[in-house]
């Protein structure tokens, strides 16, 4: 039985206006170096183009995760045990999800996502596949502890993170929110989590710009969500998307481009930008096992097992909530 309904939880002014998105668009506007936070570019049509891009030839984590997931489920089975809820952060399509239940035998599964129409459609489809498990959609910013539906309060639960999002952020934010995870989780949870890793810069860098354009339109899809929802007036069809790859910080980062000087409105304030100026919209970061398991460790997650695909272009981790120490 599926409870499709979701529960909730943005928070939206009297005009419906995500107050979040407001406040970290207009921060990051307000930047010397413009920059908005990722999870923006995931409302309902860019989690479609989202979906899109794994399918594209050069979006390689995408493959090599499911690889991961079809080939190692009597293992992740042994490891996780029985009759835990799922919870996974960031849902999306939940198009690994089905490879994860079909092997561990859950007592729920609770998708958590932003996209509130794109997530009840998923968590349908999975009730369908799965008809005996329960299913619980939140529609939810998960980067904020998120209180679980009262029907899995009791029960021991896995975080369930794919697509190595968690590269997404900046190592602070990314310590934030696996703390934020274990508060959600509790205490004795575990998390399964996606973790790219560090390769040619060629590579990494046609996985963020492929020919067909897609992870542009992706980028773009942004800008106009802004001048849809915030009342802006970015002149889309005069930026760019850039993918680069920064040594220093070992990350893919992505950018839209002013192709022109330009001025432009959102909620009511003005902003500039010069030709060849960005706004910074995406940071990819890779990963090598030490620094993985540093970062883990940080957010209160203790390492317990690490699976790469064949290639070894990609790892997933299974970690567990670490016991507090006052002392080494």
């Amino acid at each position: 039985m599926a409870d499709n309904h979701g529960l909730k939880l943005v928070d939206r002014d009297d005009d419906g206006i995500d107050r979040a998105f407001r406040a970290d668009v207009l921060e990051g506007l307000r930047q010397d170096q413009k920059a908005i936070p990722a999870r923006w570019l995931y409302d309902d049509a860019g989690s479609q183009l989202f979906e899109d891009i794994t399918q594209v030839e050069e979006y390689y984590p995408t493959r090599c995760e499911r690889e991961i997931l079809e080939a190692r489920g009597d293992e992740f089975a042994a490891e996780v045990g029985p009759g835990r809820a799922v919870v996974e952060f960031g849902s999306g399509s939940s198009v690994k999800t089905p490879l994860l239940l079909g092997a561990i035998d859950p007592a729920a599964y609770v998708p958590l996502d932003i996209a509130g129409d794109f997530l009840r459609a998923a968590a349908a489809d999975l009730a369908a596949k799965f008809p005996g498990l329960p299913v619980h959609p939140v529609e939810a910013d998960f980067m904020r502890r998120v209180e679980l539906p009262a029907e899995v309060a009791g029960m021991p639960k896995l975080g369930f993170f794919p697509g190595s999002t968690i590269g997404n952020m900046v190592p602070r934010t990314a310590v934030d929110l696996l703390r934020t995870m274990r508060e959600t989780l509790g205490q004795g949870s575990l998390l399964l989590i996606g973790m790219d890793l560090v390769k040619d810069p060629e590579i990494l860098e046609a996985a963020y710009d492929d020919a067909k354009g897609v992870t542009g339109e992706f980028n773009l899809n942004l800008a106009r969500r802004i001048n849809r929802e915030l009342g802006g007036t970015i002149p889309v069809e005069d930026l760019s998307h850039e993918a680069r790859w920064n040594d220093d910080f070992a990350r893919i980062e992505m950018h839209l481009v002013a192709d022109r000087n330009m001025t432009f409105d959102v909620a009511g304030e003005r902003f500039a930008m010069k030709a060849g100026e960005t706004i910074h919209t995406e940071n990819s970061h890779k990963f090598k096992r030490r620094s993985a398991n540093t970062l883990l460790l940080a957010g209160g997650w203790t390492p317990v097992r690490r699976w790469l695909d064949e290639g070894e272009k990609f790892s997933v981790v299974l970690a567990e909530a670490s016991v507090p120490r006052s002392a080494p």
